[in-house]
């Protein structure tokens, strides 16, 4: 007997039916489409708006949803991903929880104290 795949796999496999991986940030950011003078249609990734970031908890403080990390010599967000989640894809879980623009800002100063958020925690934040 075949093995059966699971039903969300195997609309990854229908063009058009996910844009995006299941790990990816933009997976279930919502898709426009712009339609130009001619008629042809061209779809994109609507902008992905996050809330603001909650105030660091202060020391001693119960921290449910992260916890922090110190930057090394050498960290990258893909080897932060790989350490905390397993997969160096989700470095952008991290880059979410912390206020950044660019995701190497997270690791170019060594010493700095970065949030990590706890896996299956709903650590990401999709609006």
């Amino acid at each position: 007997m075949a093995d059966i795949e699971p039903y969300e796999n195997a609309l990854d496999a229908i063009p058009g039916a996910h844009p995006y991986p299941r790990s990816s940030r933009y997976h279930d950011a919502d898709i426009g489409i712009h339609r130009q003078a001619d008629g042809t249609e061209v779809r994109y990734t609507k902008r992905r708006l996050l809330p603001p970031l909650p105030p660091r908890p202060e020391a001693g403080d119960a921290q449910d949803e992260s916890r922090t990390h110190t930057v090394s010599a050498g960290d990258r967000p893909d080897l932060l991903g790989r350490r905390y989640f397993g997969d160096p894809a989700q470095w952008w879980q991290i880059a979410d929880a912390n206020p950044v623009l660019d995701p190497r800002e997270l690791t170019d100063e060594a010493g700095q104290v970065i949030d990590v958020p706890l896996p299956g925690n709903g650590g990401e934040r999709r609006v």
